[in-house]
């Protein structure tokens, strides 16, 4: 079975990555509050990030499947680390914006649907998720 990923360490705490699939790479860096330089995504940004990326997928599935355009839809992710040892990622926030012409029965679906995705799903129950949608 082929590695979903390769990587190795760079120096100075910054890793590069390799999509094995798609040969795509992205850099990591410590950030600046951690020793890192933060010129580029942490570790622990990934993972927020993700969380949003997840959900949108999931999202743009059912939207599919059902023929609504949500083309220009978009995230923020705000990451809230731990004030208390041991260092760890203690709340995610993610905003979406979709658009205002989902009919409400739409968006309850396309919100149960963004409350499924695994990355979610794999996140320790201590990590609190704030999710918000916004239509505009």
């Amino acid at each position: 079975m082929k590695n979903t990923a390769t990587a190795r360490y760079a120096g100075h705490l910054r890793t590069e990555a390799t999509h094995t699939a798609s040969g795509n790479a992205i850099q990591t860096d410590a950030p600046v509050d951690n020793h890192g330089r933060g010129e580029a995504f942490s570790p622990t940004d990934l993972v927020s990030t993700a969380l949003g990326s997840c959900m949108m997928t999931v999202m743009g599935i059912v939207a599919e499947r059902h023929n609504w355009d949500l083309v220009g839809s978009s995230f923020a992710v705000l990451k809230h680390m731990s004030t208390e040892p041991p260092r760890r990622i203690a709340q995610i926030d993610v905003t979406f914006t979709l658009p205002a012409t989902l009919a409400p029965q739409e968006r309850t679906l396309l919100e149960r649907a963004a409350h499924t995705c695994p990355v979610g799903l794999s996140l320790h129950p201590d990590v609190r998720q704030n999710i918000v949608f916004e239509y505009k």
